[in-house]
């Protein structure tokens, strides 16, 4: 007689769809928050950076991962690396993916027309004329 009271009372706890709704609702606000604050903004850092790679070209200074200062003497679109200029009369082949940052960029149009260089890296200019 007891037994069949015991069942009848679990029977009705069931769980209702609004109350996996309401539990899974901050995992998806903790996403959302995360996409707009680190992955988005990373990504877009990402494209700006092999933008900048795929337009290196002859003549720009730049900075390999490994921290090396020189400066570019051949490139081709094709190819995957360049050829770079670390010293008078030393020439390396660097892969393009190993560029960090290209020293000169070309410049844009700032506020009233004026040129503003894209980025401050002047003070690295001429470290390696040494």
């Amino acid at each position: 007689m007891f037994i069949s009271e015991a069942y009848a009372q679990a029977a009705g706890a069931a769980p209702g769809g609004a109350d996996m709704l309401t539990s899974f609702l901050p995992l998806v606000l903790i996403f959302v928050v995360f996409w707009f604050l680190m992955i988005r903004p990373q990504q877009k850092r990402m494209k700006e950076h092999r933008a900048l790679v795929a337009a290196a070209k002859k003549g720009d200074k730049i900075v390999t991962n490994g921290g090396i200062l020189g400066t570019i003497t051949k490139a081709v679109d094709s190819e995957n690396d360049v050829e770079v200029e670390i010293a008078t009369g030393v020439k390396v082949r660097v892969l393009r993916s190993a560029i960090q940052d290209v020293l000169n960029r070309p410049m844009t149009a700032g506020k009233g027309g004026k040129a503003v260089e894209t980025k401050a890296d002047n003070k690295n200019e001429g470290a390696n004329d040494a």
